[in-house]
């Protein structure tokens, strides 16, 4: 990514998504972010399908998105500011902490999740953030995550 898309994206698409991470289906679990604020903050989009394979087993009758599930999708969200400001290529973020995580309403096939991250803090490749996800304006999903960059090079068995 060159420095002026790192610094003008405002937004980013699935295909900008997947240079910044990883992640791929089944586990990629934002569709879209819709604001980036330099590295204080995101909204990322995740809209939840019927289709989904977390739904065969939870729960079939009674489909819920999984609660770790809107966590990841919240620390991906984080992992993209990270990614987008250190230009970190083909470095990882690590997930390190969760902290204070609260699941207030039930997510359903048909929902769109929007997943606001806000930093609180950064030192050197650490970074704390908090998060919420919200379905129509209301809070379902809600905490606190650490993160840590590394280099491939310094990755461990």
């Amino acid at each position: 990514m060159t420095e002026e898309a790192k610094t003008s994206l405002s937004s980013a698409d699935i295909i900008e998504i997947m240079k910044l991470l990883p992640h791929r289906y089944p586990f990629l679990m934002v569709d879209k972010i819709i604001e980036i604020d330099s590295d204080n903050s995101a909204i990322g989009i995740k809209n939840v399908t019927a289709n989904e394979p977390q739904f065969t087993g939870h729960f079939p009758e009674s489909p819920i998105m999984p609660g770790v599930l809107l966590i990841e999708g919240m620390a991906q969200t984080a992992g993209a500011i990270c990614a987008r400001k250190d230009g970190i290529g083909g470095n990882l973020v690590y997930f390190m902490t969760i902290d204070n995580a609260r699941f207030r309403k039930p997510v359903v096939p048909g929902d769109r999740v929007e997943f606001h991250v806000v930093k609180q803090k950064q030192r050197g490749t650490i970074w704390k953030f908090h998060c919420d996800a919200k379905v129509d304006g209301s809070l379902v999903a809600e905490a606190d995550i650490g993160a840590m960059i590394v280099r491939k090079d310094q990755e461990q068995a």
